[in-house]
C-alpha cells in the first residue's frame, strides 16, 4: 500500500509539472503573438519610411525631395485647391455657363500641351552650364506672379482672369516636365524602380490632394473664392527654392553658340519624330490619347447641380471639399493597390479591367443624378462619398500603368523631350474631353439652373468609355519590366547622339550590374 501511495504521489508531481509546464509555454506563446502582432503594426508605419530610405540610397536623395515638392505641393495640393476655388470663382464671381466654364478650362491644357517646348528647353538650352535648376526657379516665378496678380486685383475681366489661371496652369507644367525628365531618366537607367517612381508620385499627388481638398471649401467660405486663390502663391516658393538645392552637375561640355544649339534643337526634333514612327510607340500613344479624349467630361455640369439650392442636393463649400479630399484618400488607396498587388501584371490585362471597371463606375454618377439613391433609401451624402471613392481608386489604377507605359517608350538621350510629348498627348486627350464635355452640355442645354438632360449627357459619356475597350489591342502585352523599344534606337537610325546629362540622379558607383550590361 504504502508503495502504491508512493508511486501515487510520483504520478500527481509529474502530471502538476507538465501542467505548470504547459502554462508556462501557453503564456509564452501568447507573449510571442502579442509581440508579433505589435511589431506588425509598427511595421506598417515603418514600412513607407524603409522605402523612402531604399529609393533615396538607389537614386539622389534631392531627387527624391523634387518629387515630394513636384508632386505633391505644386501638382496635389496646388491642382485640387485650384480645381475647387476656380470652379467657385466661375460660378460666383464671374458667373458663367458651365459649358463656358469647360471651354475655359480646356484651356488650362495650353501649357500642358506644350510640354515637348518645355522638354526641348530643359534638353537643349541649358542656362549657365543647367538643364533642370533654372527652370525650376523660371516655374516658380510665372506661378506666384499668375496667382498674386488674380487673387489681389479685383474686378478683373474673364479674360484677364483667364490669363492669370493659364499662368498659373504653365507654371505646373514647367515644374512638371522638368521633373519628369529626371523621372523618365531614372526609370531607364534603374528600370526595376521605375513602377515604385510612379508609385511615390501618385502617392505624393494624392496626400497633397488630400490637404488641398480638405482646405479648399473652409478658405472659399470665409476669405471668397477670390480672396482663397493668395494662397496658390506659396507652392511656387517651394518650386524656387528647389531650383536652388536640387543636385545638379553642371555639364562640362556645354556650345553656347547659337548655331550649335540650334543644330542640337534639330537633331532633337528628328529623333522623337523617328521614335513615334515605330509601332511600338505610336500605338499605346494612341490608345493613351483615345482613352481620354473619349471618357467626354462633364463636371462642370456635375458641380453646378451639386451646388444648386433647387435641382440638386445642395453641397455646402466644406461639403464639396471634404468629398472631393475623401476622394483624395481613395487615391491613396489606389495607388496602394497598384503598387502592392497590381504593378508586374501586363500592360494590357490590367489597362482591360482598369478600364472596364472605370465604365461601369460612371453609373454611379447616373444614379446620383435621377436621385435613384433616394428611392434605395441611401442618403445623398453617403452615396456621393461612396462614388467618389470608387471612382478616384479604378482612375488612379488605370492611370498609373499608362504613366510606367510612357516610361518605358521613351529612348536614351531625348528622354525628357518624348515623356514631355507623351504627356502632350495625353493633354491634348484631357483637353479633347473637356471641349468634348462642354459642346455635349451645350448641345443638351445643361445650363446654370437647367439640368434636365444632364442624365442623359452622363449617359452618353459612360457609353464612350466602354466603347474604348475596342481599342485594348494597341497597348502591348509587355511586362512594366520589359524593354519596349531598344535602347538604342535612336544609334541605329544615326539621328541622336546621348549626350551627358547634366544632371546626375544615379551615381555611377551605384550602378547594378544589370543596368551596366543593358548600357
Amino acid at each position: 500500500m504504502a508503495s502504491l501511495e508512493k508511486e501515487g504521489l510520483v504520478e500527481e508531481s509529474r502530471s502538476s509539472i507538465s501542467q505548470e509546464s504547459a502554462c508556462i509555454s501557453n503564456l509564452g506563446n501568447l507573449d510571442s503573438a502579442e509581440a508579433s502582432k505589435s511589431s506588425n503594426i509598427f511595421s506598417v508605419f515603418l514600412e513607407p519610411i524603409q522605402w523612402i530610405q531604399m529609393l533615396s540610397s538607389q537614386l539622389n536623395p534631392t531627387f527624391i525631395i523634387g518629387i515630394v515638392i513636384v508632386y505633391g505641393l505644386n501638382l496635389g495640393f496646388s491642382g485640387s485647391f485650384f480645381k475647387v476655388v476656380t470652379d467657385y470663382y466661375w460660378k460666383d464671381v464671374q458667373k458663367v455657363q458651365p459649358s463656358v466654364v469647360q471651354l475655359y478650362i480646356g484651356l488650362y491644357y495650353i501649357p500642358w500641351i506644350m510640354k515637348p517646348v518645355w522638354g526641348l528647353l530643359t534638353d537643349v538650352f541649358p542656362i549657365r552650364g543647367y538643364r533642370r535648376r533654372p527652370y525650376f526657379v523660371l516655374a516658380g516665378v510665372l506661378g506666384g506672379v499668375s496667382a498674386l496678380m488674380v487673387a489681389l486685383i479685383g474686378n478683373l475681366p474673364a479674360a484677364l482672369a483667364l490669363s492669370c489661371f493659364i499662368g498659373i496652369a504653365a507654371g505646373m507644367a514647367i515644374a512638371d516636365v522638368t521633373i519628369d525628365a529626371c523621372i523618365a531618366t531614372n526609370s531607364i537607367e534603374v528600370r526595376s524602380l521605375a513602377p515604385d517612381m510612379q508609385s511615390l508620385c501618385g502617392f505624393c499627388s494624392s496626400a497633397g490632394a488630400l490637404i488641398g481638398y480638405s482646405t479648399s471649401g473652409f478658405f472659399v467660405h470665409h476669405l471668397g473664392a477670390q480672396g482663397a486663390l493668395i494662397l496658390m502663391a506659396i507652392p511656387p516658393v517651394f518650386i524656387t527654392v528647389l531650383g536652388f538645392v536640387i543636385y545638379e552637375m553642371r555639364s562640362p561640355c556645354l556650345h553656347p553658340e547659337k548655331q550649335k544649339k540650334m543644330g542640337t534643337l534639330g537633331v532633337a526634333v528628328k529623333g522623337m519624330y523617328q521614335t513615334i514612327k515605330f509601332p511600338q510607340v505610336w500605338k499605346p500613344s494612341l490608345y493613351m490619347y483615345l482613352s481620354l479624349a473619349l471618357s467626354i467630361s462633364t463636371h462642370e455640369g456635375q458641380f453646378y447641380w451639386y451646388t444648386d439650392p433647387k435641382a440638386g442636393p445642395r453641397f455646402s463649400q466644406e461639403s464639396v471639399g471634404a468629398i472631393y479630399a475623401i476622394g483624395a484618400m481613395a487615391s491613396m488607396v489606389g495607388v496602394l493597390i497598384y503598387h502592392k498587388t497590381l504593378k508586374d501584371i501586363p500592360f494590357r490585362n490590367l489597362l482591360f479591367f482598369a478600364q472596364l471597371l472605370y465604365g461601369a463606375s460612371g453609373m454611379l454618377d447616373l444614379i446620383f443624378i435621377l436621385r435613384w439613391n433616394l428611392v434605395l433609401g441611401i442618403p445623398d451624402y453617403f452615396f456621393v462619398i461612396t462614388e467618389e471613392c470608387i471612382s478616384r481608386i479604378i482612375s488612379r489604377i488605370r492611370w498609373i500603368p499608362m504613366i510606367v507605359l510612357s516610361t518605358r517608350l521613351c529612348p536614351l538621350g531625348i528622354e525628357g523631350t518624348f515623356f514631355a510629348l507623351l504627356m502632350c498627348i495625353d493633354s491634348l486627350g484631357s483637353l479633347t474631353s473637356k471641349w468634348g464635355g462642354g459642346m455635349v452640355l451645350h448641345v443638351f442645354h445643361v445650363t446654370r439652373t437647367d439640368f434636365t438632360n444632364l442624365w442623359l449627357v452622363i449617359l452618353i459619356r459612360n457609353i464612350l468609355r466602354i466603347a474604348t475597350l475596342g481599342l485594348i489591342f494597341l497597348v502591348p502585352k509587355a511586362d512594366p519590366s520589359d524593354a519596349l523599344i531598344p535602347q538604342d534606337i535612336l544609334m541605329t537610325h544615326s539621328t541622336v547622339t546621348s549626350d551627358d546629362e547634366g544632371l546626375e540622379l544615379v551615381p555611377k558607383n551605384d550602378r547594378s550590374p544589370e543596368l551596366l550590361l543593358n548600357l
